[in-house]
Parts: C-alpha cells; sequence; structure tokens
C-alpha cells in the first residue's frame, strides 16, 4: 500500500507549481481541499479513455483535492487552463491524515473511478488489487474495504447524488478564487451510462 501526498513533491514532470491546503467545515463538506497548480512542466500528462485521449496536466492546469472527514474515498476534480473540468477522479483509500507541514495525504487502495464531463464512469485498477490481496500487500479486509466503498460511491454516482461533481466548480471559485462564474453553467457530468 502507497501513502500519497496532495503536494506531490517527488513529481518528477513537474518543474514548478503552487499548492495550497486549508480545512473547511461546512454543511455539506468537512476536511481537506487542496489545490495544486502546475505552473511548468518537462511533458504533458494523457491518459485514454475508451480510445479518447485526454491531457490531465499540463501549464495552467489545476487540480482540486478534497479529502472528506472520515471517509474512505479522495476526490480530485482535474481543470485545464481554462478552468473547464477534465475529469473527476475517486481514489479509494484505507486511511488519510496530514502531516506536521500541513499536507494532506493517504493510504491508496488501488481501486480508482473516474468520471468524465460527458458522464462515463471508469472503474480501474481492479487488477492491481487483486494483485495486492495476492501478495499479501493489502489483508482480505482492505480488499472488502475498497470493493464496498467502490461500490457504494457507483451507486451514489449513478444515482446523481455525488456532490462534488457541484462542488469543484463552486468551489475553485468560492475558495481559491479561480475561474470565472458562467451562468447556468454547471460542470456536473451528463447523462451516467
Amino acid at each position: 500500500m502507497k501513502r500519497k501526498f496532495s503536494d506531490r513533491a517527488n513529481w518528477r514532470r513537474i518543474i514548478s507549481k503552487h499548492f495550497t491546503s486549508k480545512f473547511v467545515d461546512k454543511p455539506e463538506f468537512t476536511g481537506f481541499v487542496t489545490l495544486y497548480t502546475i505552473e511548468r512542466l518537462r511533458d504533458p500528462l494523457w491518459k485514454e479513455y475508451d480510445g479518447k485521449k485526454l491531457c490531465l496536466a499540463d501549464a495552467g492546469y489545476s487540480w482540486l483535492q478534497y479529502f472528506p472527514q472520515n471517509e474512505n474515498f479522495i476526490v480530485t476534480a482535474m481543470f485545464d487552463d481554462k478552468q473547464r473540468i477534465v475529469q473527476w477522479y475517486i481514489d479509494i483509500c484505507k486511511s488519510q491524515g496530514v502531516t506536521e507541514q500541513g499536507v494532506p495525504w493517504f493510504d491508496d487502495l488501488f481501486l480508482d473511478i473516474v468520471v468524465l464531463p460527458t458522464g462515463a464512469v471508469f472503474l480501474m485498477d481492479e487488477d492491481e488489487l487483486d494483485d495486492a490481496l495476492i501478495d499479501g500487500d493489502i489483508t482480505q479486509e482492505d480488499y472488502e474495504l475498497a470493493t464496498d466503498t467502490a461500490r457504494q460511491l457507483l451507486r451514489i454516482i449513478t444515482a446523481h447524488l455525488f456532490p462534488y461533481f457541484v462542488m469543484s466548480e463552486r468551489d475553485l471559485r468560492s475558495e481559491f478564487g479561480i475561474g470565472h462564474d458562467h451562468p447556468g453553467d454547471t460542470s456536473a457530468p451528463g447523462p451516467i451510462c
């Protein structure tokens, strides 16, 4: 199991970045929210879903990350250089915390969910979770925690009840002062297939 830090201090692709972390306590969300903005990088990061390539990291891109208190998942909303949502990436985790320096972290449980603005949903890395169990890197309880959490999240996403879709664009503006108001425009994904 790998511990991942929200400031991505060891990400070699990045030459310069800006990182901000704050604790938020609101009725709809309690936990840490971080903003990682890429200023300069060696080369863009691309990912392919169903034959379509998406750029996930380039100069001017921002990753808004939510660490909901007492939950077993982390949500990253990835925005392009025009503050348009590229994807939401949900990491399933065993635990989360914060360093003495105020940097949130999580212990990754391999399973991930990707949601695109089109509404397409992908469950990722099931094979990595299976391998981790076989290799003894995680326990049976960890395995069940990961699969149960992913199943619950997929139900919530499919029912259009996942609040982070709307929260992410709003919070990019309200919590970090980035982006523009677009009346009537939300980044909530389209129909979930």
